[in-house]
């Protein structure tokens, strides 16, 4: 691991936010409050995807062979590394077009700095990696806009394609559908570790190669028919997600304990009490719709709902497609990809079985 130590003249990244990565998105009971009064986005004939059930971007209708996906992602570091940190943050904005169904063609990048504070070539850094994840995307960093702020901040504005016939919301999964992760969880506890000091290299290469994976397989899923949502975890953790299209699409999720992939460590250092206040804040905003097994402790509870940054995508497909969709995942080198629950009738909530 690089850059770990503050100096008078070089601040650890880390030590200039409140909060990283996805753990400093506002809460989703506070984010319902403040999203209460917007208006609603069905007059406009060719928008597909508005803000109504809270999916992962914009979709617009160009033609009946191209529709436009819009969405904008931006956080504080996560690491002290900042070209690590740019990487991270570039690939979390991304993400949102694979989940979608559709692959990236260009990003802005939104920059904001102290610039009296942390040396010009860190900042440097922290572009230099967004733009290799893109360049890896095989898109632009075509512009962007930055401001002097007191605190890091680093995301892209990005754009891609899909046939509209693709795109995958999370409002259109059905009853009966099997529930597919794509990578393993734990990168709110790993982080919270980098930041007490207490990560290890092997478990900060851990965390940075999950974070920095583009979740390409997003764009092969939007063409599979069998496929009927995708949404990916990040900041609101697996609970909340699941949640997410639990309600927009009417259904109960189930998800198994056991089945549940995590990077290494993640377990025994959140045991040690290593956990993120962001999980804490999720809890409180949607555990009433939760039902928890009894072998769910306040630790587990606590994994469950770690948010996650540059996390994976959570597919709901037809159960005779699974080892299609796995097989998705496994061809782009996502090991952890795994069935995790399904989808059944009855009231939007989530239950989580040993």
């Amino acid at each position: 691991m690089k850059d770990t130590v503050s100096t008078p003249d070089k601040p650890r990244l880390t030590s200039l936010s409140h909060g990283g990565g996805c753990g400093c998105k506002i809460a989703p009971g506070v984010l319902s409050e403040l999203l209460a009064g917007m208006p609603a986005t069905q007059p406009f004939a060719a928008l597909m995807v508005g803000n109504e059930t809270s999916d992962d971007a914009a979709v617009y209708r160009l033609n009946d062979q191209q529709a436009l996906i819009a969405t904008t992602d931006f956080f504080m570091p996560i690491v002290d590394d900042p070209y690590d940190f740019g990487r991270i943050a570039a690939a979390n904005a991304l993400s949102d077009i694979y989940a979608m169904g559709g692959s990236p063609i260009m990003a802005l990048a939104l920059v904001g700095m102290p610039i009296n504070v942390l040396p010009k070539s860190d900042i440097a850094g922290i572009l230099q990696g967004g733009a290799s994840i893109c360049a890896e995307a095989g898109i632009p960093v075509a512009g962007g806009h930055s401001i002097d702020s007191v605190e890091a901040i680093y995301g892209l504005a990005a754009m891609g394609l899909a046939h509209p016939g693709h795109i995958k919301r999370n409002a259109d999964a059905r009853a009966g559908d099997v529930l597919i992760l794509g990578k393993a969880l734990g990168v709110g506890i790993l982080s919270a570790a980098l930041k007490k000091n207490l990560l290890d290299a092997d478990g900060y290469r851990a965390m940075i190669d999950s974070t920095t994976q583009l979740n390409r397989p997003g764009a092969v899923l939007g063409g599979m028919s069998e496929v009927h949502a995708m949404t990916d975890v990040t900041g609101f953790g697996l609970l909340g997600h699941t949640l997410e299209v639990a309600r927009a699409s009417g259904l109960s999720a189930q998800l198994r304990l056991a089945d549940l992939p995590w990077l290494p460590g993640v377990r025994q250092l959140a045991a040690q009490g290593v956990i993120t206040g962001a999980s804490g804040r999720n809890w409180a905003s949607y555990g009433e719709s939760v039902e928890l097994a009894a072998e769910v402790d306040d630790t587990l509870r606590a994994l469950l709902c770690d948010p996650q940054t540059s996390g994976g995508l959570l597919v709901a497909c037809a159960p005779d497609a699974v080892s299609r969709v796995l097989d998705a995942f496994h061809s782009e080198g996502f090991v952890h990809a795994a069935v995790v629950g399904e989808l059944r009738e009855s009231g939007p909530r989530v239950r989580v079985l040993a």
